[in-house]
């Protein structure tokens, strides 16, 4: 009992390992993917790089890219991509354990992941809110700057 017990918990160890390497090829993929130029060939190679330099090897499916908006509390509406990874993770130890005793559902198990960024572009033009001129960024120095040129102008 105490060698099955030693045995999950290797096994979950070695789950929760693959679970991060999961996360971060996911996190690399929409790090590409929210960069001008670069596309869902790009996002899968990077993933897939990722993943095999963590030693994942098994076959899994390509990841997935999807392009959408997220609103901010502002009202600010900003272009995201989000990538989702999917890898599928044998037990080592309980799958045989179980099924040598009749059990089944223990052999495999998919691990996903998920991860969503803001796109950078310079198609993001937010407003000014004291003369409507549209700004690459809403951060405070481009908007001092803005009004910078504003009040030099004599507008």
């Amino acid at each position: 009992l105490l060698l099955l017990v030693l045995l999950g918990m290797i096994d979950f160890g070695f789950l929760f390992q693959r679970y991060e390497v999961v996360t971060n090829a996911a996190r690399e993929g929409a790090r590409v993917a929210v960069l001008p130029g670069y596309g869902l060939p790009q996002v899968q190679a990077r993933v897939q790089n990722y993943l095999t330099a963590a030693g994942l090897t098994a076959t899994a499916p390509p990841a997935t890219m999807t392009i959408g908006t997220q609103t901010l509390p502002g009202g600010l509406v900003l272009s995201t991509a989000t990538v989702n990874v999917q890898y599928p993770s044998q037990f080592a130890f309980i799958g045989p354990i179980a099924a040598m005793m009749g059990g089944t559902g223990w052999g495999t198990i998919t691990l996903q992941a998920n991860s969503t960024m803001r796109i950078e572009s310079g198609s993001l033009r937010v407003p000014c809110r004291n003369c409507g001129i549209k700004q690459r960024t809403p951060n405070t120095q481009t908007r001092r700057s803005h009004l910078h040129k504003r009040a030099a102008k004599g507008w």
